[in-house]
């Protein structure tokens, strides 16, 4: 990222997210998805966000 990160919006940490786990980085993913969730107002669509974007570190799958 060439940008400032207190300039980011949340479409952007969501790209970044999904960035990452098209290149097989789950973690870095789940952690750019995380930061969106904190940033979005309402709670429904943060609870999303962290669906899609579950921690791969206690995936017991």
């Amino acid at each position: 990222m060439t940008h400032d990160p207190a300039g980011l919006t949340v479409a952007d940490y969501l790209d970044g997210a999904h960035e990452m786990a098209a290149a097989g980085r789950p973690f870095l993913a789940h952690l750019l998805a995380e930061e969106a969730a904190r940033r979005v107002g309402d709670p429904a669509t943060a609870r999303s966000i962290r669906d899609k974007y579950t921690d791969p570190t206690t995936d017991r799958g």
